[in-house]
């Protein structure tokens, strides 16, 4: 798949545009589509790119699902069961696709766009940056996996709270809760997320991609058993290029050159 306006590729760096910048920047269905071609390409080793970049096409990051197409399905039902789904398997994909994933979150992050957060290792926001559930104002259920990461992010009693009570959280809120990684200017949001993501695919891409991979098993392991994952994933990189590279350049004082 060649580039489009809604998922682009450059300098070893995915980047998806998750909102349009029509309907209040809501989730853009057709972009998630087609991040899951990329990203299932992405897995079976049809491309190369070593970071993904989640961005918003308009003012703000992602506003939510586009509630008007909600209203104007002829089965309600069965047309949010396909973009639930849909957004799940894009997710998912990101998920376990073992790559760094940077998001830049101006504006809004509601609901799935809340939700998208979530999923980031890196997450740059701007003062009026703002996070909320969103799901309970038009009577459903959250999505995109804010029920399961809400929870580890800033613990089970508080995500609770926050989901339950739909309430709204500002930038400086959201850097204490560890839901954003740094605050720069607004206006600087993308490009931030840009450069951070930038040095990424710059990096000791073995090492990130298991670093990301150690990351997103913890949750779910005990202590001995990730122990055991960082022991055999160390060993095995010390003994590949970039292990091999990076140890020696620290030895000889010099900077690595990642191949």
């Amino acid at each position: 798949m060649t580039d489009s306006p809604n998922v682009t590729s450059a300098d070893g760096v995915l980047t998806i545009a998750v909102s349009t910048s029509a309907n209040g920047t809501s989730l853009n269905d057709d972009a998630v589509d087609e991040a899951v071609e990329v990203l299932t390409d992405l897995h079976a080793g049809k491309r190369d790119e070593r970071v993904i970049l989640l961005v918003g096409a308009g003012k703000n990051f992602c506003a939510g699902g586009n509630v008007a197409s909600f209203a104007a399905a002829e089965d309600r039902t069965a047309f949010l069961a396909q973009l639930a789904d849909q957004l799940h398997r894009m997710i998912h994909l990101i998920d376990t696709a073992h790559r760094p994933v940077v998001v830049a979150a101006k504006g809004w992050a509601a609901g799935a766009g809340m939700s998208l957060t979530l999923i980031g290792d890196v997450v740059v926001g701007g003062p009026s940056t703002k996070m909320r559930p969103a799901y309970s104002g038009i009577g459903l259920s959250p999505d995109g996996g804010m029920t399961w990461s809400l929870p580890r992010a800033v613990g089970s009693s508080r995500a609770r709270a926050i989901i339950l009570t739909n309430r709204v959280i500002a930038a400086d809120e959201a850097l204490g809760l560890g839901l954003l990684s740094e605050i720069v200017d607004d206006d600087q949001v993308d490009a931030r997320a840009r450069e951070i993501a930038g040095e990424l695919a710059a990096g000791p891409r073995a090492a990130l991609r298991a670093t990301a991979q150690l990351l997103r098993a913890s949750p779910t392991a005990s202590l001995a058993d990730q122990m055991a994952a960082e022991s055999a994933s160390i060993a095995h990189l010390g003994g590949q290029p970039e292990g091999i590279e990076g140890v020696d350049a620290f030895v000889e004082k010099r900077a690595p050159r990642w191949g």
